[in-house]
């Protein structure tokens, strides 16, 4: 298996793109830090790991914040001794509104969590990585980053600013044999979505807007982005950094 006995923390875990992501290198023999603001879906994907035989530890943690971050990576160290992949997956968007319509506080929360918590995340993994002699971290952007749709404007802003801030962090981390880079999806339909565009269920008509603009003709779906996800932290991956792999059928071309 391809990560037998790494050890890897995804944050963002309990649901959606994070909880299929951990599940991926669950399967491939990780042991995975299931962080999420939302506890008891950490603890619903673990235990669904630990019935499939894998070994997965759930931790409540709002990225934003700098102290559960640094204790979330710690935890890793207690229980596991080090930190071989960082996913930082967690992500939070305004509701869908034009820009002049969103409040001073939206756009603080969609940049604390988006922006700040990724820088968050590899402050305090990456000197746990080089002590180990290297590490892999992956950044979940949007391929609103580079192809933006109206109506979320600041939260493209964040995906851009993970867009940079991986380019600018892999030229950092080089030297150290730690590699930094992102994956941009697609829409999917997540609570993540449905969070964003105020509807409990994508409607048909949503969903058409959304596909028309896809060529593959399809959303994504949370395993497409595991699989990018886990290839970039593979061994396969090893000559790659500071590059950011678009998982969106197509829409950017």
């Amino acid at each position: 298996m391809r990560f037998e006995s790494r050890r890897v923390i995804v944050t963002g875990a309990g649901s959606g793109f994070g909880e299929a992501i951990a599940r991926r290198f669950a399967g491939e023999g990780a042991r995975v830090l299931l962080a999420d603001v939302n506890l008891s879906g950490a603890e619903r994907v673990a235990a669904a790991i630990g019935a499939d035989g894998g070994t997965a530890l759930a931790v409540e943690v709002n990225v934003a914040e700098e102290a559960p971050v640094a204790a979330m990576i710690q935890q890793a160290v207690d229980a596991w001794g080090g930190v071989d992949v960082l996913v930082n997956n967690a992500g939070y968007s305004h509701r869908q509104k034009l820009l002049w319509k969103i409040s001073v506080e939206e756009f603080d929360d969609v940049f604390g969590v988006n922006v700040r918590g990724v820088f968050l995340g590899c402050k305090h993994a990456i000197p746990v990585m080089m002590e180990a002699g290297g590490g892999v971290i992956v950044n979940i952007a949007s391929v609103g980053a580079i192809a933006p749709r109206p109506g979320v404007t600041p939260y493209n802003g964040t995906k851009g600013a993970v867009l940079t801030m991986t380019k600018g962090l892999a030229l950092e981390c080089a030297r150290h044999n730690i590699r930094v880079n992102a994956v941009n999806p697609v829409a999917a339909d997540t609570g993540f979505m449905k969070t964003a565009t105020g509807q409990d269920e994508l409607s048909e008509e949503l969903q058409a807007s959304l596909t028309a603009s896809i060529p593959r003709g399809r959303l994504a779906e949370p395993a497409d982005v595991a699989a990018a996800v886990t290839f970039l932290a593979s061994d396969d991956a090893d000559f790659i950094t500071g590059t950011a792999l678009n998982v969106d059928g197509g829409r950017s071309v």
